[in-house]
């Protein structure tokens, strides 16, 4: 009796086994999940994949047909034609060594429907930037850091003492770079002023400031170097580099 009574005591505590088609119904609702776990993973990759690559294709193609456009414009105006800085195709063409990203495309604006082209833009707002010409100024830019051709990505690899070049149809500016703040507030436009303090610097001179997301896929900071101008050299018949890009 006490073991059969032990036998009745196990049948009611244990649970019954779920039929066959509930076990097929469940296996059935794990496919699925998984299966629509697997198609988001694609979707996602191939969302970053075109972040990441196919927009800098873009981008670039898009920098380098405005590019062409530019030097063409140079090249008809003749020597003393309009358009020498502000045309609508672009100003000059920026050239870091140190961020090996070849010839950069300098624009009006820093909105993203003028950097997303793959070029770099000074600044119209909410400080006004100052042009390479100018006897007094900042120089100030910003480009992408990654995606639609990232022309920033390389920021972090500039050091004191490294070249910026920007090229103009006549003129060549060649900047040294003095200082740089790796993380600042995307908010603070103080490193966009005349005389950028944060810099180190307390007068008026010829600077120049290239601004970008910080870090690397985000934009939460900002990434700022600053350079001073050192010398101009004449753009030659041949328009040949100044010797910090040779």
């Amino acid at each position: 009796m006490t073991a059969t009574g032990n036998d009745q005591e196990c049948d009611r505590s244990a649970p019954p086994l779920p039929p066959r088609r509930a076990r097929r119904a469940v296996a059935s609702i794990v496919s699925v999940i998984g299966e629509l776990l697997i198609t988001a993973g694609l979707i996602l990759g191939l969302f970053v994949a075109y972040s990441l690559w196919w927009t800098n294709v873009l981008a670039d193609r898009a920098a380098h047909q405005q590019g062409d456009q530019v030097r063409k414009h140079w090249a008809s105006s003749g020597p003393k034609g309009p358009g020498e800085l502000d045309t609508k195709d672009g100003i000059g063409f920026l050239h870091v060594p140190a961020m090996d990203n070849g010839e950069v495309l300098v624009k009006k604006g820093t909105d993203s429907d003028v950097l997303n082209e793959g070029v770099a833009g000074y600044y119209t707002k909410p400080v006004k930037s100052g042009l390479p010409k100018d006897k007094k100024g900042n120089f100030t830019l910003a480009a992408h850091r990654d995606g639609h051709g990232a022309k920033f990505h390389n920021i972090d690899k500039l050091k004191d003492g490294d070249p910026i070049v920007f090229e103009t149809k006549d003129t060549w500016y060649v900047y040294k770079v003095f200082a740089t703040l790796p993380e600042t507030s995307k908010y603070n436009v103080d490193v966009l002023d005349e005389v950028p303090k944060e810099s180190g610097k307390h007068k008026a001179g010829r600077y120049i400031t290239l601004t970008t997301c910080t870090p690397v896929y985000t934009s939460n900071y900002r990434y700022i170097v600053w350079g001073e101008l050192v010398r101009t050299e004449k753009v030659n018949a041949d328009r040949t580099p100044p010797k910090e890009l040779g």
